[in-house]
C-alpha cells in the first residue's frame, strides 16, 4: 500500500488542520501530553518518531527539550523544515538509525496507527529511549474512530486503531524488564469542559512509560 503521507496536498494541509477545525483537538491532546511529560523522569533529549510536518516535534521543544524529529515520508519532511531550525532526520520507524539509549525520551503521537508493525516499531522506540516512551494514540473504542473508519479517506483508510488495554499490552510486551511504570488518559471527549479522564473511551490516548536503564 502507498504510503499516504507522501501526498503532498496532504502534507501542505496538515497544519492547515490543526491551525483551523482542529485548534480544540491541538489544544486538549497538548494538555494530556503535557501532563503526562510531568511523570516521567525529567528528559534533555527527545525523538519524535513519526514526526510529519514537525508540529509536535516543534511543541516538545517549546517544553524546553531538545528535539529531533524523524519520519519516512520526504514530503512530510520537506514541510517540516519550512517551518523551523528543528532537526529533521529521514528513517523508518521499524529500524532507527540511533544507538541504544540515544535519546532520554521518545515520543510517537498518532503514529503507530499508520506502520506496518507496531510492536517492532515499539521495540525499537523503547531501544533507544534512555528513560521513558510518551504515545498519543486515536482510541479504537471511541466515537472520533468509528467516524474515521466511516470517512475511508486518506489517510484513515489506512490507519488501525488501538485500545488502551491493546496499548498497554504492546508496551509491556515491547518493553519486557525495562518497564518500571506506565500511566495513561484519555481525552477528545465529546463533553463540554472535560479536559482527559481515567476511562477508556476518550477518543485520544495518551500514555507514559518509565523505562529502568540498563
Amino acid at each position: 500500500m502507498a504510503n499516504p503521507f507522501e501526498d503532498c496536498g496532504l502534507a501542505s494541509g496538515y497544519e492547515a488542520w490543526y491551525a483551523g477545525r482542529g485548534q480544540r483537538d491541538d489544544r486538549m491532546e497538548k494538555q494530556l501530553l503535557a501532563a503526562l511529560l510531568a511523570d516521567l523522569p525529567r528528559g534533555r533529549t527527545l525523538l519524535e518518531v513519526g514526526c510529519g510536518t514537525g508540529h509536535f516535534t516543534r511543541w516538545f521543544a517549546k517544553q524546553g527539550i531538545q528535539s529531533v524529529g524523524l519520519d519516512v515520508s520526504m514530503v512530510m519532511l520537506a514541510e517540516a523544515s519550512k517551518r523551523n531550525g528543528l532537526h529533521f532526520v529521514m528513517g523508518d520507524a521499524l529500524a532507527l538509525p540511533f544507538a541504544d539509549q540515544s535519546f532520554d525520551l521518545v515520543a510517537l503521537v498518532t503514529t503507530l496507527e499508520f506502520v506496518s508493525g507496531p510492536q517492532r516499531v515499539l521495540e525499537e522506540a523503547i531501544r533507544v529511549a534512555r528513560r521513558g516512551l510518551l504515545l498519543g494514540v486515536l482510541n479504537r473504542l471511541s466515537l472520533r474512530a468509528f467516524r474515521r473508519r466511516l470517512l475511508s479517506k486518506p489517510p484513515w483508510n489506512s490507519a488501525r486503531f488501538f485500545s488502551v488495554r491493546e496499548l498497554k499490552r504492546l508496551v509491556r510486551e515491547s518493553a519486557g524488564e525495562r518497564l518500571a511504570c506506565v500511566r495513561w488518559r484519555t481525552t477528545l471527549w465529546p463533553l463540554p469542559g472535560v479536559r482527559s479522564l481515567p476511562l477508556p473511551w476518550g477518543g485520544f490516548i495518551g500514555m507514559a512509560a518509565g523505562l529502568h536503564t540498563n
